[in-house]
């Protein structure tokens, strides 16, 4: 299930969100950035692990119609009032499989301590080699590479997510 505490990765460096304001609208953003359904609820309090390092987010305030979280109105980076036990998560409508934690810029995810590590449901991807930012051929980066994907499967959907975790409409 799409389940668990938020980080984000800004300036180089995974931290967490802090839970307050943190709220229903919040949540659908993080749930829709993911493609992970619809938004079901917003615990705080550190309710899937308290994360460590940075916090980058605090009084965050979206109106769930922003297309990322970092769309969202709130202190600026890296300015709380906050300790890992105010880390704020999302419980999403969908199940989708999560990936292993992935290194990128810009990127969202919803982390869970597993057997000492973390799941994320985010792989930073790229286009290159198009006419256009929007267009070209995909990447994910992983394990500090850029590699392509293989079109077995791939379909309309498949691209639907790219194009909105590029922010390509």
């Amino acid at each position: 299930r799409c389940a668990g505490r938020v980080e984000i990765f800004h300036n180089k460096k995974w931290g967490t969100v802090c839970d307050d304001n943190w709220d229903l609208l919040d949540a659908e953003v993080v749930c829709r950035q993911l493609d992970c359904g619809q938004a079901l609820s917003a615990p705080g309090g550190a309710q899937f692990g308290r994360g460590d390092g940075i916090i980058w987010m605090d009084e965050t305030n979206c109106t769930g119609m922003e297309n990322t979280l970092s769309d969202c109105l709130g202190r600026p980076w890296g300015i709380n009032n906050c300790y890992h036990g105010e880390d704020a998560g999302v419980v999403c409508s969908g199940d989708k499989v999560l990936l292993p934690p992935m290194k990128g810029l810009g990127a969202l995810s919803i982390s869970l301590p597993v057997a000492g590590s973390a799941v994320s449901s985010f792989a930073p991807v790229r286009l290159v080699d198009g006419p256009g930012r929007c267009a070209g051929r995909v990447e994910v980066f992983h394990n500090d590479k850029w590699g392509t994907v293989c079109d077995d499967n791939w379909d309309f959907t498949d691209a639907k997510v790219v194009c909105r975790q590029l922010d390509c409409g």
